[in-house]
């Protein structure tokens, strides 16, 4: 896998704040081809979503823990466990807190999801009850790109290419069924396809690229709140996979599949990770 890294590197060059500016990008455009599969795609199963929404939280699970928690004890700490734990303490809090504001909305996942055989090249009828809800799902799952951006740019500005490239290609792969997740959540309320396909790379790209560049840049301007850092993008991460994504995949019947689904992200996550380290 040396030569992903030379790749990349000959890209973004040397400075951890372009790296973590072409970091975001690419999870960004990963997330936009997830959104766009409902062009091809049109009417996912249950069953698939929950299994392609477990695979990402277990890649979520691994990456939080090879590549944030354990190197921000063991390179970043000198073994001292205290200023990452700390960290993934106050991301699981400040997601629990901005969690508050933004209402659950679970149900338009697949929530009387409804096949559009007539006109399968249109959208369904506006629904105007479920486009409020909708919104408020959409803005929940934009809170939660917040820490993946985060991530990958701290990943990038700790300096260490070889833990930040799995990370990016972690957090991008699991982008991929969240964002196929939320389209169909989306269309579910009769928005267009091919509109809200283009719509879900924008809003991806204006939250993860952005972070990605300040988390890069803050690591590498003031070293010593790396592990906070890393620890703090974690637990924000942690807190996702465990009180939105693994509820929404356990609600449908389909929890074996969905249980399979995470232990293939957790192999794939440590695959990469073992492969790049």
């Amino acid at each position: 896998m040396t030569s992903v890294i030379d790749l990349f590197v000959r890209v973004a060059g040397e400075d951890p704040v372009i790296q973590g500016l072409l970091g975001g990008i690419v999870i960004a455009a990963l997330n936009l081809f997830g959104a766009s599969l409902v062009l091809v795609w049109r009417d996912p199963s249950e069953r698939a979503l929950d299994g392609a929404l477990g695979f990402a939280a277990g890649v979520m699970l691994a990456a939080a823990f090879t590549s944030l928690i354990v190197p921000g004890i063991e390179q970043y700490s000198g073994g001292n466990p205290i200023p990452t734990l700390v960290g993934v303490a106050l991301g699981a809090i400040f997601l629990d807190r901005a969690d508050g504001l933004v209402p659950h909305a679970h149900y338009l996942l697949t929530g009387n999801r409804r096949a559009d055989e007539a006109n399968p090249s249109t959208s369904l009828p506006l629904d105007r009850d479920r486009l409020a809800p909708v919104v408020l799902f959409i803005l929940a799952i934009t809170l939660h790109n917040m820490p993946e951006g985060l991530a990958v740019g701290v990943g990038f500005g700790s300096g260490n290419v070889e833990n930040a490239i799995p990370l990016m290609l972690a957090i991008g792969i699991q982008n991929v069924p969240e964002g196929l997740a939320v389209s169909v959540a989306a269309i579910n309320a009769g928005l267009d396809r091919r509109f809200y396909a283009a719509v879900a790379g924008v809003r991806s790209g204006l939250v993860e690229i952005p972070l990605a560049v300040l988390g890069a840049l803050a690591v590498s301007a003031v070293e010593p709140i790396l592990p906070y850092a890393m620890g703090f993008a974690a637990g924000a991460m942690l807190f996702v996979i465990s009180d939105e994504i693994i509820p929404e995949t356990h609600i449908h019947g389909y929890e074996r599949t969905a249980t399979l689904g995470l232990m293939a992200g957790v192999i794939v996550m440590l695959y990469l990770d073992v492969s790049f380290g």
